[in-house]
């Protein structure tokens, strides 16, 4: 592993100093108080205790600790803690496509990073501003016009340091035309590592471009997460974003998708699935700004032990953009009578012209379902965990055949048998 000393350019310099004056005069959210934090406490949460990794990453097995894998052929680029693996040093492709560390890009490519770096994601936001104040390493990905890169591009981030906070940037950029795909995932070195992952994540479509974007979160149960993620798709664009959520004992992520030209599409997938005391807040919002755009959004869960977990979507029409298909559903199943989920679909409309729609459940195991499998010679244990793979198929089934539908069933196989035991 490898990590790096360098001189910022001054733009950035800049964005530093003034993300640190935020920092310290920005307010955390308060339970109930502020609007989005409505389930979400942090009370126990104190961030002084948690202090800045140390630049001297520890040799892990990453590949072991992977939540979804990787294809062959797929490039590669780790960082544990505040160093990156030495080998991702990162260059220019022959097509002119760019995967580096999002710190030497700033070095080697300072003008491209400065045209897109915070565009999506502000800092008027304290967790945001406290990463932009101390991120380092992250991730940069350039695909300019017209190329498509035909081999996933991985990115794992791993946090072996306890009582640590690390702060994680990604800046995704596709040019015109560019098709790619990118597999983030954020994992923790063990299982009783108690740290805090803030991660700031500006995913940018451009016209006729083709982005999937998989983030899959196990981090450790002990561990804290906030995360701002936040899409722009622009005319005749697709994304689409796949969120695992696993790991991690509290903590909220924010997902927001703006479709910002005519004809752009935007198709969001979210699954978890959480046990013993775990709680997880999903946010998400679809915006459509513009006339002739669709999105489809669906997320699904199981629950078990005294989990809980929140899920809020907002459907935006802005004025003006008119012929708009919008979709949104949560659903979650519950194992025990002491897990609890909250689904809360929301709809903003300021435009006449559209069909938006949601829907939410929240559910048990249904007993005839169980009957009906038991008639038929099964055990109950065993007619249990049909009907719970049952449920989740269909996440799986929003996918086409392929490595990447392999990979989703596979994780959320593996995470059902560690929940299940």
């Amino acid at each position: 592993m490898a990590s790096r000393t360098m001189i910022e350019p001054g733009w950035l310099t800049a964005r530093r100093e003034r993300a640190v004056s935020l920092r310290g005069s920005l307010p955390l959210p308060s339970f109930r108080g502020t609007p989005g934090w409505e389930f979400t406490s942090l009370k126990k949460l104190d961030l002084d205790a948690f202090e800045k990794p140390e630049r001297i990453g520890a040799h892990v097995d990453v590949a072991a600790l992977s939540v979804v894998g990787a294809p062959e052929g797929a490039t590669r680029l780790e960082q544990v803690d505040h160093a990156f693996d030495g080998a991702a040093d990162g260059d220019v492709a022959g097509d002119g496509t760019i995967v580096m560390p999002l710190s030497l890009a700033v070095q080697q490519h300072p003008q491209l990073v400065e045209q897109h770096f915070g565009t999506i994601v502000d800092g008027e936001d304290p967790f945001v501003a406290r990463n932009e104040a101390a991120w380092e390493g992250g991730v940069f990905v350039y695909v300019p016009r017209g190329v498509t890169v035909d081999a996933p591009i991985v990115v794992s981030v791993v946090q072996s340091q306890g009582q640590t906070a690390l702060s994680w940037r990604t800046l995704v950029v596709l040019e015109e035309g560019a098709s790619a795909e990118v597999w983030e995932q954020y994992v923790s070195a063990e299982d009783d590592t108690d740290g805090l992952l803030n991660c700031v994540v500006e995913l940018s479509v451009g016209q006729n471009a083709r982005l999937r974007y998989v983030c899959a979160q196990g981090l450790s149960e002990k561990s804290w997460i906030f995360g701002t993620q936040r899409a722009t798709v622009d005319r005749d664009g697709a994304l689409d974003w796949i969120a695992l959520g696993f790991g991690s004992g509290n903590g909220r992520v924010a997902m927001d998708t703006t479709l910002i030209g005519p004809g752009a599409d935007a198709k969001v997938t979210g699954a978890y699935a959480t046990h013993k005391r775990q709680h997880l807040d999903y946010a998400t919002t679809q915006v459509h700004d513009a006339p002739n755009t669709t999105s489809d959004l669906a997320f699904r869960g199981i629950l078990d032990g005294r989990s809980n977990t929140v899920w809020s979507g907002m459907i935006k029409v802005e004025p003006g953009a008119q012929q708009i298909d919008a979709f949104q559903e949560s659903r979650n199943l519950l194992l025990t009578k002491t897990a609890h989920a909250d689904s809360i679909p929301g709809l903003e409309i300021l435009a006449n012209d559209v069909r938006c729609t949601h829907a939410a459940a929240i559910a048990q195991i249904d007993l005839e379902q169980l009957f009906y499998l038991r008639s038929r010679g099964l055990r109950l244990e065993k007619a249990k965990r049909l009907v719970i793979e049952g449920f989740l198929e269909a996440t799986v089934e929003r996918f086409e055949q392929g490595f990447v539908r392999e990979a989703i069933a596979g994780a959320l196989e593996r995470r059902l048998e560690y929940v299940l035991g």
